[in-house]
């Protein structure tokens, strides 16, 4: 039974808010409940779904020899998606070894069978102590095992043989390795004593004979002759600092050789006895990460760099960009049975496909999710308009919309700079708030502007607070902006210091990690310190009764609020105040806790610190402090409180793809089982959503008994 799929390429439209979430929503929810009541018997047993938003990184594509419409994706998260319509839509398909740290950039499918496909994965890591490895797939990619002769090797690139299918090629930080039986077998054929040949980024293999080997490294590329007795460094015509991203040998005529490097793209036309450098690429665009040919015209070449996708048409005397010159084109596919259709698998923009040979390309993400979820904000009035903020995406990143409750998502970016977004929040009015890696934004219309900036944008209402259809909006007073004072000291008295009115900020452009409501005051935690506005993120303030350092965390329920830093010896400080912000004290942090992960106020006045280790709870304003000890948490990435449900909400990292939720009066724990491990959880409607490390969003199916089943 088929789910249909939302996607996250549809254009914002404040129009759309007045739609309530209707039937389609809660049939969608029915739907997933008939699929999954059937094959479990608890609701904990069952993964939560991902629903986007669409996009993010992707890092190679392979095809089905058989079926050049069957692709596969690997991503940098260990995810490995597929596609049966050419790319038009994605599915998750496994997570190679259950790991979210390997970096899928290789992979191959047996010629001689469809259904065994290899990977060679590396992780991101300190070279003195390489990782990654190479994994096989016997049924399509579903399960993989780990191939023991190449265990722990990082893997960079990986080629066959096109005149013996038997044969495979990987290339590792240690060096070039063969396998002769497809991949069950391999060793070493660099010599371990050369001190140039290894670091191998990229391999190519000769059409007629799997001897002739090349080897491009970090520094310069190789060539072997007799399967790699020999190699010989093939550097002439190469400026002399080159990593060798790509090589491409011409299968009609191997004495024709490309190689692509951070110093441009060379071309060979000797078998690589001597290079010569192609002209009509700008020097920006000279880090080259994949050639490609097309295999029914080859004077058609593209190559795809850190800034754009390049074509040419005439073996590379000439060179036209047919993409935006800030996509980075980590690999490209062209189908062999119609070389119009290619697709290109892109940092932060997922996959884009173009239906005229490469001249003009859309997004093509249905399905595919890669997404860094930081951030989470809910409309006050609306659960289910729901704003979720990312980190690494840049332009592509930024903020999505949701007003199906995380089930379909809209780009609302414009504005932000391409920051990355730590922090959402709205605001008393209704306005929502972005607190970025440099500063903080207001949304108004289907914009976002600096605040202090705010007074120049357009009039009208933020997109959050449109109202719904047929509600009529009152007048809100806005209060008067922030007085302009010389920064003072708050007085201290027997440890507490009162809240003097701090300085107006002119210029924010630290990071803000968090934002939380007191009243009509918002707080931000920055590395700025502790601010406050009393306008609904306009204008800002310093709460200069509190040390001008990084606060990292900020966390208020009712008229208590809390601010805990984490400090460069990474020990902790916490701060509290129990009266809305008017004074604050230095409260002790629990005895076997210094370093703070999470922090969160419940509506009784409860202080909650997650660490490495444990929960605590605090119901003396931090004066004593003890380990919630039926949640058993190490990691603890985030906590929230939950007032509808009043219980905190746990995110950790061990045990791995739980949620937790604490039920504040008694203590007792519930526990999902979510399939994903999470940064946070949040309580949209009647179900949970969670943010994933690196996979966008996940939705918590909704159970429900047979008698609204029958409803519907």
């Amino acid at each position: 039974m088929a789910i249909e799929r939302f996607s996250s390429e549809t254009v914002f439209d404040p129009r759309g808010w007045g739609i309530p979430l209707n039937c389609l929503l809660r049939r969608v929810y029915l739907l997933l409940t008939v699929l999954f009541l059937g094959c479990c018997s608890r609701a904990d047993a069952v993964s939560w779904f991902a629903f986007g938003p669409d996009g993010g990184s992707a890092r190679t594509i392979a095809a089905d020899p058989r079926d050049g419409r069957h692709l596969y994706l690997g991503a940098a998260n260990g995810w490995i998606f597929q596609s049966q319509d050419g790319g038009k839509s994605w599915r998750r398909l496994s997570q190679v070894a259950n790991r979210d740290d390997l970096v899928i950039d290789n992979m191959l499918v047996d010629p001689s069978n469809p259904r065994r496909l290899v990977v060679g994965a590396w992780v991101i890591s300190d070279l003195s102590h390489p990782d990654g490895g190479l994994y096989i797939s016997e049924d399509g990619g579903a399960t993989w095992t780990s191939d023991a002769d190449m265990q722990g090797q990082s893997i960079r690139a990986l080629a066959t043989a096109p005149s013996d299918p038997k044969i495979f090629v990987a290339g590792s930080i240690a060096g070039v390795f063969r396998s002769k039986d497809s991949g069950v077998h391999w060793e070493r054929i660099s010599p371990k004593e050369n001190a140039e040949l290894h670091e191998i980024e990229s391999l190519a293999v000769d059409p007629t004979d799997p001897n002739v080997i090349y080897a491009g490294t970090w520094h310069l590329p190789w060539k072997t002759t007799d399967g790699g007795a020999t190699w010989k460094n093939i550097k002439q015509g190469i400026i002399e600092d080159s990593d060798v991203f790509s090589i491409l040998v011409d299968p009609k005529q191997p004495n024709v050789v490309y190689a692509s490097a951070c110093s441009g793209i060379y071309k060979s036309e000797n078998g690589a006895e001597k290079f010569a450098k192609v002209q009509g690429i700008p020097s920006a665009a000279r880090r080259t990460l994949v050639l490609m040919q097309d295999p029914t015209q080859l004077d058609t070449v593209f190559a795809g760099t850190t800034e754009g996708l390049y074509r040419t048409s005439d073996a590379g005397k000439t060179w036209t960009i047919t993409t935006a010159p800030d996509v980075i084109v980590n690999d490209v596919y062209i189908d062999p049975a119609n070389s119009k259709h290619v697709l290109l698998a892109t940092d932060r923009r997922g996959v884009l496909v173009s239906d005229d040979g490469g001249s003009s390309f859309v997004p093509s993400n249905a399905g595919f999710s890669a997404r860094q979820i930081t951030a989470f904000a809910q409309d006050a009035k609306r659960s289910s308009v729901v704003y979720v903020g990312m980190v690494n995406d840049k332009d592509s990143g930024g903020v999505f919309v949701s007003i199906t409750g995380g089930l379909s998502w809209a780009h609302l970016s414009d504005g932000l700079e391409g920051n990355d977004v730590n922090s959402l929040a709205q605001a008393p009015d209704g306005t929502m708030l972005a607190g970025t890696g440099h500063g903080i934004f207001l949304l108004k219309g289907a914009a976002w502007h600096r605040a202090g900036d705010a007074a120049k944008a357009p009039a009208g209402p933020a997109a959050a607070s449109i109202p719904a259809k047929g509600v009529k909006r009152s007048a809100a007073k806005t209060p008067a902006p922030a007085t302009k004072l010389r920064r003072g000291k708050g007085q201290r008295v027997s440890g507490v210091h009162a809240a003097a009115k701090g300085p107006a900020v002119k210029k924010l452009d630290g990071a803000v990690y968090g934002f939380a409501l007191a009243g009509n005051t918002v707080y931000a935690a920055t590395s700025q310190g502790l601010l406050r506005s009393v306008n609904s993120g306009v204008a800002w303030s310093e709460v200069t009764a509190l040390p001008a350092q990084d606060w990292q965390f900020v966390a208020a329920a009712k008229d208590v609020i809390a601010v805990a830093s984490v400090n460069a010896n990474q020990t902790s400080s916490l701060e509290v105040s129990a009266d809305g912000g008017a004074k604050w004290s230095a409260a002790k942090l629990p005895e076997k806790s210094t370093q703070v992960l999470a922090l969160a106020v419940d509506g009784q006045g409860g202080l909650w610190v997650g660490d490495r280790d444990a929960v605590y709870l605090s119901t003396d304003g931090g004066a004593s402090w003890k380990t919630v000890t039926s949640l058993a948490v190490r990691g603890v990435s985030n906590l929230y409180y939950d007032a509808e449900g009043n219980r905190i909400l746990v995110a950790a990292r061990a045990p791995a793809k739980k949620a937790f939720a604490v039920d504040v009066p008694s203590l007792r724990v519930t526990t999902w089982d979510t399939g994903w491990n999470l940064r946070f959880v949040r309580p949209v409607g009647s179900y949970l959503l969670g943010a994933t490390l690196f996979d966008g969003i996940v939705v918590q199916p909704r159970m429900v008994d047979s008698a609204e089943l029958a409803k519907h």
